[in-house]
């Protein structure tokens, strides 16, 4: 089996390639739209709830408290794409305890379309909130001769978050490969269980991290637009 996902081709026609990552990654999400469209289909909001829904509730609950944390002043507005991010890393990563299985997440190509995500989902928040005008002005912030070196942070920032999550799955799957080697039965079962907690702890970083981008790039209308600290960020977990 190798290392990388991507060398493992399973199936070749004319050139055209079905690498383990393709599979891997359409298999981690038919399986949540699966889970999601099964507990979703037998919510109840009377005081007997399923199990699946607690635990459910419990995980959307955690995630929109953490974007709150961060400062954004909606959190709902960003549940739905944090959200898809952190579920997604978070499972690709533990499925490891499946023989075979090869995580997506230990390719680039996956980290980087993530990435790639974030640097589009940035000014799209951005835009909607600020306008336009408003979004672009903030390169030029605070001085027009800053605006090459903004362009570059968006991008740096974008490469970080791809080989940073690249890396630490990839480290992971290489050290247990020598262990394997070392010594096939005891390493390999302890440095399992630190790599589904790596798995999890990258996932929370990844999708903290895309929040704090997105609600950098949203809080700054509060300097440049007086009518947004009339807003009341907080109305939807009142609400609630």
């Amino acid at each position: 089996m190798e290392i990388s996902p991507d060398a493992w081709v399973l199936y070749e026609w004319q050139g055209l390639r079905l690498n383990a990552t393709i599979v891997f990654t359409w298999g981690v999400m038919a399986l949540l739209v699966l889970v999601s469209w099964i507990i979703t289909a037998r919510l109840s909001e009377g005081e007997t709830v399923s199990r699946w829904q607690v635990m459910l509730e419990v995980v959307v609950t955690t995630i929109r408290d953490q974007i709150d944390e961060v400062g954004a002043a909606d959190p709902a507005r960003y549940l739905p794409f944090i959200g898809t991010l952190f579920l997604f890393i978070a499972t690709a990563n533990l499925l490891t305890i499946l023989p075979g299985y090869q995580p997506p997440t230990g390719s680039l190509s996956t980290t980087a379309a993530l990435a790639i995500c974030v640097l589009i989902a940035v000014p799209l928040f951005s835009i909607t909130r600020r306008g336009l005008g408003g979004y672009l002005k903030s390169y030029l912030q605070p001085s027009p001769f800053m605006l090459p070196f903004n362009l570059i942070s968006e991008l740096s920032r974008t490469i970080a978050l791809a080989v940073r999550l690249y890396g630490n799955v990839m480290s992971g799957t290489v050290i247990v490969g020598i262990l394997i080697s070392v010594a096939p039965f005891f390493f390999p079962i302890l440095m399992q269980l630190l790599g589904l907690l790596t798995g999890l702890i990258q996932a929370y970083i990844f999708a903290v991290l895309a929040m704090v981008y997105i609600a950098s790039a949203s809080r700054a209308q509060r300097k440049t637009d007086p009518a947004a600290d009339t807003e009341t960020p907080r109305t939807s977990r009142e609400g609630d």
